[in-house]
């Protein structure tokens, strides 16, 4: 016994310091060093300075520049697809900014950055990067008013692609619209593809519409179908406008 005391009074603290030790370097990897940045942070907080208000407003403004970057980044990308788009098109058209679009009437009308004075009249089409948008309805020499096809109002001779089965477009108030057939039985399915009719009076024939995506054949007084449209009407920030 008086060994084993002796014995623990030469190495006892050593051993003591070592499981502490141990157990220490346990800590800091299981939780990557975060309790002793917190502690190095407590103590060090005293003496760190405050940004002074010039270096807030130079930090604010760095901040700043870097939004507006991000944003014409993104402009420049969705101008560039409309461009692109634009050059498949047999005719030239006028490309517009979307100036002004009013949140109780978003699905109904738009308001362009070009009017009479860049060429544009009344009924002229509009278009975006996925297919038909809508319809000039007023003009002024510097803006113009666009009748949208998601509109309630807005009806659109339609056709399905693959089967030539007819019908007219009526907006919904969102990104989808129904198409109603003329036809008691029409050959229609999910998936197909819908465009302007050559029978349209407001549209030219061939101009994207959408997809179907259900079909109701069932629906009374006449069959009808849901469509998605293809151009980007819930964001439109560019557009082509065409002569009619």
């Amino acid at each position: 016994m008086f060994i084993l005391r002796r014995w623990w009074d030469r190495h006892g603290v050593a051993i003591v310091l070592g499981g502490l030790t141990l157990s220490a370097a346990w800590l800091v990897r299981q939780t990557q060093g975060a309790a002793l940045f917190e502690a190095y942070q407590l103590m060090t907080r005293p003496f760190q300075l405050s940004p002074t208000p010039e270096e807030r407003l130079t930090n604010a403004r760095v901040l700043e520049l870097q939004q507006q970057l991000v944003e014409l980044e993104s402009q420049n990308q969705k101008l560039k697809e409309l461009l692109d788009y634009a050059k498949t098109q047999k005719q030239q058209g006028i490309v517009s900014p979307v100036i002004g679009r009013s949140a109780d009437h978003w699905w109904q009308q738009v308001t362009l950055g070009r009017g009479s004075g860049h060429g544009i009249k009344v009924g002229f089409i509009v278009m975006g990067s996925g297919g038909l948008v809508g319809r000039v309805v007023s003009v002024t020499p510097n803006s113009s008013r666009v009748l949208l096809i998601s509109d309630a109002t807005s009806h659109v001779g339609a056709v399905v692609s693959r089967s030539r089965s007819m019908g007219f477009l009526r907006g919904q108030g969102s990104n989808r619209a129904v198409l109603q057939f003329f036809d008691k039985v029409p050959d229609v399915r999910r998936g197909d593809v819908v465009s302007t009719s050559p029978v349209s009076k407001l549209f030219p024939p061939g101009l994207p519409l959408g997809r179907v995506e259900s079909v109701n054949l069932d629906k009374s007084p006449a069959p009808e179908a849901v469509i998605e449209l293809t151009a980007p009407v819930s964001y439109l920030e560019w557009v082509v406008v065409y002569p009619e």
